[in-house]
């Protein structure tokens, strides 16, 4: 009798556990933002807190690809390079393909790996490989951002695993998507691989849209905890192109479903149609974890391994060399721009302006110093919002951000 309790009460308990796995993923839900953007002419057709910062998952690797990418296409590496499994690697959490250390892993292989399986420690041995450590290639990863345009993202890793510091926003994935498309179309197919092989194991994409809705040829799929189900798209239908990027899903079916409303609303738009958004999206309040303005990544002073493995050699540099180099006379020179933000007839008007401008663009204005500057104007005093000692690249990328919420932005090269 107290044989079959024992084993009843052990049965009950695999099923709360099973149950409980099932039902935390079916409800956990990060915050909402929601995007549908013609490729062609980067015209908006549905946007929903696009320009929030939230948590990519592993979104993230299409960045990791977007250098793998790169690398292919300026000859540093093929496809048939092969990089070994670290240690570290290996023991990076699931999802992951089970590598062990010490085993080889081409970069065809990688890319496939991360395409479908979405795999961790392939994503590490990819980082590891190209530029001597995850860390290093983070900050290439973050570097690449800032030249796609991508003024809000931060990498810390390959592969998209959890980091308080490793944000981006739905405009940003879709610049990320859109450069993948445009800038490699003899290894953007890579995205529609519905399957991978690998010793002995199939490995199926987890992007459902590739068999659900017609025209989708990628690209890639993201879930942690904190972000909930994420997805960017890209589908066509005749002479347009479409993509459609959604975070804070509670269930991948329920984003999926999401996706392919915005995107239905997003054609029909382009085809002069009515149409009405039918599910609802996930919004729920900002979770203080959410940061409101993303740490920059650590400094590093670890150099790869071999000019073999350093990425970009002419391009990556550490955070510790460019500050060297920004105390000399040349760079102060190219951080002679500043951005005024406004001007107002109160001090703290133009204070909080300011608050509201470090909060929309954090990364290009990283580096400027804020400022009010009391000015006399017709007899009236006036308190003007200003961030100086910018590049003109971060001045150009800070106005883009603050117009698209609306705030008032003028970069000149300062006088002085």
């Amino acid at each position: 009798m107290h044989w079959i309790e024992h084993n009843h009460l052990l049965v009950l308990a695999v099923l709360l556990l099973v149950g409980s796995f099932f039902f935390a993923h079916r409800v956990q839900a990060g915050p909402y933002a929601a995007l549908v953007v013609e490729v062609e002419n980067e015209r908006p057709l549905f946007e929903r807190n696009a320009d929030e910062l939230r948590y990519p998952a592993s979104l993230t690797k299409m960045m990791t690809l977007y250098l793998v990418f790169e690398a292919l296409a300026k000859g540093r590496i093929t496809s048939d390079t092969v990089f070994r499994a670290s240690r570290f690697a290996v023991l990076r959490p699931p999802s992951r393909l089970g590598l062990k250390a010490g085993d080889s892993l081409t970069v065809e292989q990688g890319i496939l790996a991360l395409v479908t399986r979405s795999a961790n420690d392939a994503a590490a041995v990819i980082a590891e490989g190209m530029a001597g450590s995850e860390s290093a290639f983070a900050q290439l990863m973050t570097e690449k951002a800032r030249e796609l345009g991508m003024s809000r993202t931060v990498y810390r890793n390959a592969s998209g695993l959890p980091d308080p510091n490793q944000v981006t926003t739905a405009w940003d994935q879709f610049r990320l998507g859109k450069s993948l498309y445009k800038d490699f179309p003899q290894y953007y197919s890579y995205f529609s691989t519905t399957q991978f092989q690998f010793e002995g194991r199939n490995f199926h994409n987890h992007n459902h849209l590739l068999k659900s809705y017609p025209g989708t040829d990628g690209i890639k799929t993201g879930f942690v905890n904190a972000s909930g189900f994420n997805l960017v798209a890209s589908a066509r239908r005749g002479r347009h192109r479409l993509i459609g990027v959604v975070f804070g899903g509670t269930s991948a079916s329920a984003r999926d479903a999401h996706m392919r409303d915005i995107l239905d609303y997003g054609f029909a738009q382009l085809d002069g149609l009515e149409y009405e958004v039918r599910t609802a999206s996930f919004d729920q309040p900002e979770p203080p974890a959410l940061l409101s303005r993303p740490h920059l990544p650590e400094r590093s002073v670890q150099k790869p391994s071999s000019k073999k493995n350093k990425l970009a050699a002419g391009n990556s540099r550490s955070d510790d060399q460019g500050d060297h180099r920004e105390k000399t006379g040349a760079d102060r020179g190219k951080r002679a721009w500043q951005v005024r933000v406004g001007s107002f007839t109160a001090e703290k008007s133009a204070e909080q302006r300011l608050a509201q401008a470090l909060k929309t663009a954090p990364y290009p204005l990283r580096h400027a110093r804020a400022t009010v500057a009391a000015r006399a104007r017709g007899g009236k005093k006036l308190y003007l919002a200003v961030f100086n000692g910018m590049t003109k690249d971060d001045a150009v990328a800070a106005c883009r951000a603050l117009k698209r919420k609306r705030i008032e932005c003028t970069s000149v090269r300062s006088s002085g």
